[in-house]
């Protein structure tokens, strides 16, 4: 082996070592204190029965929390500003290697027995006392609500746990970045207070009115027009009146206009639980996610499904509910359908009259969703009775929609497959919300990603960071601007380019889509921007 003025072995004259650094003294002790902290909760899963579950589970959740700020502190603390691959490619963990594999498959594992096997993890059948894990969380939970938990108060606690701790180590890694910072505060805060705290105290107050997440909104909270759950709502007083109408409120005024100024990242980026995980915990895998043309074309064709699909089921369970209370609405069922297709058609026709320059393939598939329903909603109204939509009963809609979409592919494949496909898996593939979202931001938003390709020099950071997998590099070179309905508006491909190329806007409409940008290098297209 070749030496160059040293006693020791040149190894690689790569400035960008491949040989990551190996954890200290300090990061040790911070995972050993995370993994005690992980062995408590084991052991109860195990169960091993504790003298006092309050002191076992405060002492869990602090061990993980602790050791995850003295692993991050250490982490990141130590070296200067500024994002850095530190070999994530090199790494088992975010490489697919064999800990990706065996942490995805624990993560799914998990995920599976939560959704449908939740006595295994102790959660009370017909009544019987909790034991096992769910057994644990019984004290905090009669602190907080003053009822026994479930497996849904396990996996919430641990939920806000995670976005809270490995929050701090996202915040740590992308100091240097304002933006970064405040958002990653942003969805700390919704997930801790307005998912997490505000509904079990509202619980606790007002046994009667149904779990409302007030941070979450249709279609995302698919059962929110179920039957029980509006007359749980007309039935709680102010404050059920109050939920019912601010739900009502989230999806005609409130999203449509925050989408307006600050596009969907409003939603996925600043509040929304789903992203505010893949942003902390799967921070690790977001250059996991497929950069092909083939994966592109997948995510258009499966995130407009599962929109329509969600869309056909909320109007079924309403359908119902209508025809089985119509002294309960200022419509009836017929209203309703007539009025949301001519809503829609009205919609369509407006976008092709004022967005017709502006129609490419992605755009189309909006168009024709929006095209399904309207046509869809029509054939439900014709075929649906007090307790059937198209023949079939209307719970059975919702139960298996909440099984493939709420269940299998949010949570199981949505998180499970982090290590695998990346943290964005399921806001890319599934959620119908990104997908609602999407198309407001691509049609009615002002916000873009602008960018400067005459400083472009091509590294790739962007398109590499980019946990929704689109191809930033390509728009860089172009000095094009990027107006995706994907596009979550994380900004981090903005905050990893060493040149300032990316800056994430919010402007008048005017040339937000430039449909003949100049490429990198072209002496037409450098004269052409010199001349404006």
């Amino acid at each position: 082996m070749d030496k160059i003025n040293s006693d020791k072995p040149n190894i690689s004259l790569s400035l960008a070592n491949p040989n990551p650094l190996r954890t200290d003294a300090i990061q040790k002790f911070g995972l050993i204190l995370g993994l005690l902290g992980l062995l408590i909760l084991f052991l109860a899963w195990a169960g091993i029965a504790f003298p006092n579950n309050a002191i076992a589970l405060y002492s869990s959740l602090a061990l993980i929390s602790i050791g995850t700020v003295i692993y991050s502190r250490r982490a990141y603390l130590s070296l200067p500003e500024g994002i850095k691959n530190n070999g994530v490619w090199f790494k088992s963990m975010s490489s697919r290697g064999v800990l990706g594999w065996a942490t995805g498959i624990l993560l799914t594992g998990f995920y599976i027995v939560l959704y449908w096997y939740a006595e295994y993890l102790g959660q009370g059948v017909n009544g019987a006392a909790n034991t096992g894990l769910v057994a644990l969380f019984d004290p905090l939970s009669m602190l907080l609500k003053g009822q026994p938990a479930s497996q849904w108060f396990v996996y919430g606690t641990l939920y806000t746990v995670a976005i809270l701790a490995l929050g701090y180590k996202y915040i740590l890694k992308y100091r240097h970045n304002r933006y970064q910072v405040v958002r990653t505060i942003s969805v700390m805060f919704f997930q801790l207070g307005f998912a997490f705290l505000i509904p079990e105290f509202i619980a606790r107050l007002n046994s009667d009115l149904p779990y409302n997440d007030f941070k979450n909104m249709w279609p995302l909270n698919y059962y929110n027009f179920d039957g029980y759950r509006i007359k749980s709502f007309l039935n709680g007083g102010n404050l059920g009146l109050f939920m019912l109408l601010f739900g009502i409120a989230m999806i005609f005024i409130i999203s449509p206009v925050l989408t307006y100024f600050y596009g969907k990242r409003w939603y996925c980026s600043w509040v929304c639980g789903c992203g505010g995980l893949a942003e902390t915990a799967g921070d690790s895998y977001r250059h996991l996610s497929s950069k092909k043309v083939s994966a592109w074309k997948l995510e258009r064709w499966s995130i407009h499904l599962v929109m329509i699909i969600s869309v056909l089921m909320t109007l079924g369970v309403i359908n119902t509910y209508l025809t089985n209370n119509p002294d309960s609405s200022i419509f009836t069922r017929s209203q309703f359908t007539w009025g949301l297709a001519i809503f829609l058609s009205l919609l369509i026709a407006l976008v092709f009259v004022f967005k017709r320059g502006k129609l490419n393939r992605g755009t189309q598939y909006i168009v024709l969703s929006m095209a399904i329903v309207s046509i869809g909603a029509i054939v439900l109204n014709a075929f649906s009775t007090s307790n059937q939509v198209l023949f079939i009963d209307s719970h059975i809609w919702r139960e298996q929609y909440g099984f493939l979409i709420g269940a299998a592919f949010s949570g199981v494949i949505g998180v499970g497959f982090y290590p695998l496909l990346g943290n964005r898996v399921w806001c890319r593939f599934g959620c119908p919300m990104a997908a609602i979202l999407g198309l407001q931001q691509k049609l009615f938003s002002k916000f873009r990603i602008t960018t400067n390709g005459g400083q472009c020099i091509s590294c790739g950071n962007c398109s590499t960071y980019c946990e929704m997998g689109i191809d930033v590099r390509a728009y860089a070179q172009k000095g094009q601007n990027i107006v995706r309905a994907s596009c979550v508006g994380c900004g981090v491909c903005s905050a990893v380019c060493p040149r300032g190329v990316l800056k994430l806007e919010n402007d008048g409409p005017g040339e937000r889509v430039q449909e003949n940008p100049s490429l990198l290098g072209s002496a037409d297209g450098l004269v052409n921007q010199l001349k404006k």
